[in-house]
């Protein structure tokens, strides 16, 4: 099978495209970077791409996919909302359009976010783009999913992203009390992400909840 990625620097990212490279099930892996990593593999290409928006220069890409995973994203804050929007949504469906063109057949995993709304009308950004990504990619009749975790607790320490993630880091032990709904480990994450992208699910949306039934 032949995979597609996006986000392969990012938490989820990188522990997919691990799993991808210790499948014996996978035997391609087409990378989208925006700088080379250090990653060595037989099995991955890693192609630097300038523009996440258009991949006009780029479709032979994407020709005889199985499985596309995009992880690209960003943290609320870090960037103006209009960019926010930019990589939340055009950049993910830009890439489910540049799939469905020559890869119909393929499955698209997306890593959405709790709370996004198909109905659009959230005041917060972040539910609303997320959303709206959703929305235009479910339109294209691929076959689909889209992941909405809650907090995602890093099993790999990091450099936390803002203080709200420092606190949620420290107050894990607790959360992790309220069950399955309100927390999962980066690992469940993102081995749940690389089952269905094989094997598919049972509903194209995946909350948090339900994501637990593919490890």
């Amino acid at each position: 099978m032949k995979v597609l990625l996006t986000g392969s620097s990012g938490m989820i990212g990188d522990l997919i495209l691990k799993h991808c490279l210790n499948s014996i099930e996978i035997t391609e892996i087409k990378s989208l970077v925006r700088t080379p990593s250090r990653t060595r593999h037989s099995k991955l290409k890693e192609i630097v791409i300038e523009n996440f928006e258009d991949y006009s220069k780029h479709v032979d890409l994407f020709q005889d996919i199985d499985i596309a995973f995009f992880c690209i994203g960003v943290y609320t804050g870090k960037v103006p909302d209009d960019f926010f929007k930019v990589i939340t949504v055009n950049y993910a469906v830009q890439f489910a359009k540049a799939l469905k063109q020559v890869s119909p057949k393929a499955t698209l995993c997306l890593l959405s976010g709790h709370g996004a709304d198909r109905t659009e009308k959230s005041r917060t950004s972040f539910a609303k783009y997320k959303g709206m990504a959703e929305n235009q990619i479910s339109a294209l009749n691929l076959k689909f999913y889209t992941f909405r975790p809650a907090y995602i607790y890093p099993v790999v320490q990091r450099q936390e992203p803002n203080i709200g993630y420092r606190i949620s880091r420290v107050l894990y032990p607790i959360v992790k009390i309220f069950g399955k709904s309100t927390s999962i480990k980066s690992t469940e994450l993102a081995l749940a992400i690389f089952n269905v992208g094989l094997n598919g699910a049972e509903n194209e949306i995946l909350e948090n909840r339900e994501i637990f039934n593919y490890l």
